[in-house]
């Protein structure tokens, strides 16, 4: 996207910047940079802008409209705009649609999702009916459980990678897991220099690869040991329950703000398959029958984007890595904790 409604400082800072290089009497003396008046000047210019839109109807502004939220509490400086570089963060209607328009689409949806060997109609009308799914998670900030029931098609592997080229423009499976591929042998040598507590968790993780060296076990080790590295705790997220356990375990998914669940058959080994891997948030069970523990992870990253929702504050490090080294995401401003990994991964 060429555009933004919302530029970062770093967007700000590149444009100035080339401004007086291009024109190097526009330089500023005194100024460190050289063109700190100028990065004011343009942060105004760019509020001025986004009134001037909000007032055509621009949907990624009438959002952040104080009128709009009514007597909400929420606080005037909470802008909803994109944060993890979204491209279409809140995309306007097609020329001739209105939302009434795109709810009927949504019900015709609703009726095709029940009918057999119909991915080609699901595909056209979700595509069709994207700005009006963004418009109402961004604006109604629905519970999953509630829009999962409007938005059914939505939750399948196929229409969530879907789902998040839309927003990025960025594969996300196949960007994802190349990623990963590209980086384990990196990763494990610099897993095998941590020291430590961690060092030892980390050594534990991945001895299960000595025992099934499969493309499956080799990610899933190596993202859980990307957790212990940056001090998280992957059984935070990836949580394993046992067959003869269920009711007690689907008590506990409810509990389950976000992560994903592993359930395996009793007195089986740990290097054998699970009976069922599947995704929860807010209590619900999105997503069933995935076929590994990596897919699932992949999935979850693609749904926080796809309902606009925040990293868990418990794995926001292991998040970030995701997001800013594998998917390349805004990856020009990282925590100190991710730069030094991705330093290290660079050496």
């Amino acid at each position: 996207m060429k555009y933004k409604a919302y530029p970062s400082d770093s967007n700000l800072s590149d444009v100035c910047q080339a401004l007086v290089v291009k024109h190097p009497c526009l330089k500023e003396k005194g100024s460190e940079t050289g063109f700190s008046a100028w990065k004011i000047s343009l942060k105004y210019k760019m509020s001025n802008y986004r009134g001037k839109l909000k007032n055509l109807g621009c949907s990624e502004l009438v959002i952040n409209s104080l009128k709009r939220r009514g007597n909400s509490n929420v606080h005037p400086n909470q802008v909803k705009k994109p944060r993890r570089a979204e491209v279409n963060f809140c995309p306007d209607y097609p020329a001739g649609e209105t939302r009434e328009s795109q709810e009927e689409e949504r019900l015709v949806l609703l009726s095709e999702f029940k009918k057999k060997n119909n991915n080609e109609t699901i595909k056209a009308k979700m595509a069709q009916t994207f700005p009006h799914r963004r418009q109402e998670i961004l604006q109604d900030m629905p519970f999953v459980a509630d829009f999962k029931s409007r938005w059914p098609a939505l939750f399948s592997p196929r229409e969530i990678n879907a789902e998040f080229q839309r927003i990025t423009t960025i594969p996300l499976t196949s960007t994802f897991m190349a990623q990963l591929d590209n980086n384990t042998t990196k990763l494990t040598k610099v897993f095998r220099n941590k020291g430590g507590t961690s060092g030892r968790k980390i050594t534990e993780i991945m001895a299960a690869i000595d025992e099934n060296d499969t493309v499956a076990m080799r990610r899933v080790c190596t993202l859980k040991g990307l957790a212990v590295y940056l001090n998280e705790d992957p059984n935070s997220l990836i949580k394993e329950y046992q067959d003869v356990d269920f009711h007690e375990a689907e008590s506990e998914m409810e509990k389950t703000l976000i992560g994903i669940y592993v359930i395996k058959p009793e007195g089986e080994r740990d290097l054998d398959p699970a009976e069922d891997i599947g995704i929860i948030i807010e209590g619900v069970a999105v997503l069933r029958d995935l076929p590994d523990v990596a897919t699932a992870v992949v999935l979850l990253f693609g749904l926080i984007y796809t309902l606009n929702m925040s990293y868990p504050s418990n794995l926001r490090y292991t998040f970030e890595f995701f997001q800013k080294v594998l998917m390349g995401l805004d990856a020009k401003k990282l925590s100190n904790k991710v730069q030094v990994l991705r330093n290290k991964l660079l050496e």
